[in-house]
C-alpha cells in the first residue's frame, strides 16, 4: 500500500461529478463496492508493517468517510436535479388497462327473483348453512326414520346425539326460524346455498342454491299460492307465460304441487329444451302443513299459509339455456364472460 494511492483517490473523489442517480450508483460501486478501490486498499492494509498500521488505518478510515460523504452528496444533488427536471413519464396518460369482471349468473338470477318478490311485499330472510336436525327436518314434519328423509342425502357435521348438526339440505330451515321469531303475518323469501351428498354430473351437484318463499296470514288459500306463482312466472319469463300445477308430495306442505311454466323457447310448441312437451318444471310448492305451523307455535286453526321453493341454477339454466350444472362452479372465464351483458343491463 502506498500513500500516493490514497491521495490519488482523494483527488479523484474531490473532482467527481454525477448527473444522474445511475452515475452515482456506478461511482459508489467503483469506490465502495466489493471490488471497489477503497475496498482493495483495506484488503492491502493486512500487508502493512506493524509499525505503520496505526497511521495507515486512520488514513484509510478517513478516506472511506470522505468517499461515503461525497457519494451521499452526489446522490442528493442528482435527486434534486431529477425533481427539477420533472418526471420522465407522461402522467396524463391513462393507466394500464385491466379487465372488469361481472356478476355470476346465479347471483344475477338471485337478485332478479328477490327483486320480483320485493315488489310483491316480501322481505328477505337468511339463516345458517350449518344447521341442526330439528330446523332442517323435525320441525318440517320429517320425524325420525321417516322415509321422506331418504329423498335428501345429507352431509352430517356431528352425530351421536339427539339433535345432530348438518349442512342444510334446503333453505326451508330459514322458514322455520322465520316462523319462530317473526310476528304474523309473515311474508318472506329465503335465498341461500344448500348441500346434498350427490354425485356431480351435468344435471346434479353436491352444492347448489335455492330460494324459497313463505306467506302466512289468516285466510290464505291455494288460489293465493297459484296467483303468486303466476305473477312471478310472468315477471321472470315474460308476460305471455302460463303455468300448470301437478300434484306432488312434500312432508311440510299439504296439498303439494310441482309447477311448470310454458316453454319460453318454443312457446308451447315443443322443442329439445322442453323435450317436446311445451312445459318446463321450475319449482315445488304447497300449503303449509298444520303440523309445521304447530311446531313453530302458530295456531293452524287461525292461520294458514303457502310455501314454494326453486333452484337458482335451474332457473338460470332455463333463462340462458345452460346445459351443464358444472359450468356454474368451474370459474371458466369463457363461460362467465357470456353474462357481462346481463350484468351491465
Amino acid at each position: 500500500m502506498r500513500r500516493e494511492d490514497i491521495e490519488a483517490i482523494l483527488a479523484e473523489i474531490g473532482e467527481l461529478k454525477c448527473k444522474s442517480q445511475k452515475e452515482v450508483e456506478e461511482a459508489r460501486v467503483r469506490f465502495l463496492g466489493k471490488k471497489g478501490e477503497v475496498t482493495r486498499l483495506f484488503e492491502e492494509f493486512r500487508t502493512v508493517a506493524p509499525e505503520l498500521k496505526r497511521e495507515f488505518g486512520k488514513t484509510l478510515n478517513e478516506l472511506k468517510q470522505t468517499v461515503t460523504a461525497k457519494i451521499e452528496e452526489l446522490r442528493a444533488a442528482a435527486g434534486e436535479g431529477g425533481a427539477a427536471e420533472g418526471p420522465k413519464e407522461d402522467l396524463s396518460m391513462p393507466g394500464e388497462p385491466f379487465e372488469l369482471g361481472s356478476r355470476h349468473p346465479v347471483s344475477i338470477v338471485r337478485e332478479e327473483i328477490v327483486g320480483i318478490f320485493r315488489k310483491f311485499g316480501y322481505d328477505v330472510a337468511e339463516g345458517p348453512e350449518i344447521e341442526d336436525d330439528y330446523h332442517v327436518f323435525e320441525a318440517l314434519n320429517f320425524p325420525p326414520n321417516h322415509p321422506a328423509r331418504d329423498m335428501q342425502d345429507t352431509f352430517f357435521v356431528s352425530t351421536g346425539h339427539l339433535n345432530p348438526l348438518l349442512l342444510r339440505t334446503h333453505t326451508s330451515s330459514v322458514q322455520v326460524r322465520a316462523m319462530e321469531k317473526m310476528d304474523l303475518p309473515i311474508r318472506v323469501v329465503c335465498p341461500g346455498r344448500v348441500f346434498r351428498n350427490e354425485a356431480i354430473s351435468a344435471r346434479a351437484h353436491c352444492i347448489f342454491h335455492q330460494i324459497e318463499g313463505l306467506y302466512i296470514d289468516e285466510n290464505v288459500t291455494f288460489a293465493d299460492l297459484k296467483q303468486a306463482i303466476l305473477l312471478f312466472a310472468r315477471e321472470m319469463f315474460g308476460p305471455d307465460t302460463e303455468i300448470r300445477m301437478r300434484p306432488s308430495f312434500f312432508p311440510f306442505t299439504e296439498p303439494s304441487a310441482e309447477v311448470d311454466v310454458s316453454c319460453n323457447i318454443c312457446h308451447g310448441k315443443g322443442c329439445n329444451i322442453c323435450k317436446g312437451t311445451g312445459w318446463l318444471e321450475i319449482m315445488g310448492c304447497g300449503m303449509v302443513d298444520p303440523n309445521v305451523l304447530k311446531a313453530s307455535g302458530i295456531d293452524p286453526e287461525k292461520y294458514s299459509g303457502f310455501a314454494f321453493g326453486m333452484g337458482l341454477e335451474r332457473i338460470a339454466m332455463l333463462k340462458w339455456r345452460v346445459n351443464d350444472l358444472r359450468h356454474y362452479f368451474e370459474n371458466d372465464l369463457r363461460f362467465l364472460r357470456e353474462f357481462q351483458t346481463a350484468t351491465e343491463v
